[in-house]
């Protein structure tokens, strides 16, 4: 299967290239630099210029391919909302190119967009204020006769390299002189492997049928552990802040500190048969390169 991949270069994207070319598949992956082009074709896939704003290069890509697996997201939270929407119109492009052919688009979304506070499965749909639930909306709304649309929800997608949301509490960290965590630091996050997940997203492709999947490998880990690892990694002292400290302690990333979010994968591994076999997100953290002092 020829698969367009954006974000072909990215944290995900750099560990789903190989997983989608040594399963047979052909990969056209976006990418909008010199050096990205240069990693793709190392990795043996087939380069395609172009860019998340640039939406006539998506939609190229798109026609070119029998399938495409979205994943390119603006990662600057500074202009959180304004990448939030570009991200958006990249999923109706991508979509309008697909149309009427019964090819699948595999969106992206996040599992802490999802029933904050209880065990988020596959069967909720995305709630709360976060701007990127448009992103799953987008894609959902596009679903009907002739688009085949299948969105997955990632956790703290992890290596020793990078952590998802996690990473950020490490610069936060390093930067404030304290690992903290909001509350009681019982709020929840779900996780998994990079090798997992990329995985998930190859069994997606081949196995999936329009609807959601969850990327999750451990269901609830508390953000207080968390914290605490990163603590005594980086020789720091574990403290907890209010939630009327956390806006000045935290800055932007105060509205995803809190968060509960749990969720669980039972449904996406009863479909797909996806087993995840990495080392959890803890196991990680205590091997973390970037937790290097």
């Amino acid at each position: 299967m020829r698969v367009f991949v954006t974000g072909a270069t990215g944290f995900i994207g750099s560990a789903l290239v190989p997983e989608l070319t040594n399963a047979g598949h052909q990969v056209l992956g976006l990418t909008r630099s010199d050096a990205g082009a240069k990693s793709l074709a190392a990795a043996g896939a087939e380069v395609h210029r172009g860019s998340l704003e640039d939406l006539e290069s998506l939609k190229s890509g798109a026609a070119k391919a029998d399938a495409v697996i979205h994943l390119a997201f603006i990662h600057d939270f500074s202009k959180f909302q304004e990448n939030c929407e570009t991200d958006r119109r990249a999923i109706e492009a991508l979509g309008s190119a697909l149309a009427g052919s019964d090819r699948l688009l595999i969106a992206t979304s996040g599992t802490l967009l999802v029933a904050p506070g209880r065990l988020a499965t596959e069967k909720d749909g995305p709630t709360g204020t976060i701007p990127r639930v448009t992103t799953e909306e987008e894609a959902t709304a596009l679903a009907g006769p002739g688009v085949r649309i299948c969105v997955v929800r990632l956790p703290q997608v992890h290596d020793q390299n990078k952590q998802g949301l996690v990473t950020y509490l490490i610069d936060i960290a390093r930067e404030k002189g304290v690992s903290a965590f909001v509350g009681d630091g019982m709020n929840r996050w779900s996780a998994a492997h990079l090798s997992d997940t990329a995985r998930l997203y190859r069994l997606a492709l081949e196995k999936g049928s329009a609807g959601c999947y969850h990327a999750v490998a451990e269901e609830a880990l508390p953000v207080r552990d968390i914290a605490q690892v990163i603590g005594r990694r980086l020789k720091l002292p574990v403290v907890a802040k209010t939630s009327a400290e956390a806006g000045e302690h935290f800055g932007w990333f105060a509205g995803f500190a809190g968060l509960d979010g749990p969720a669980s994968s039972a449904l996406t591994r009863e479909r797909l048969g996806w087993r995840p076999v990495g080392p959890g997100l803890i196991a990680d953290l205590e091997r973390a390169h970037n937790l290097e002092i």
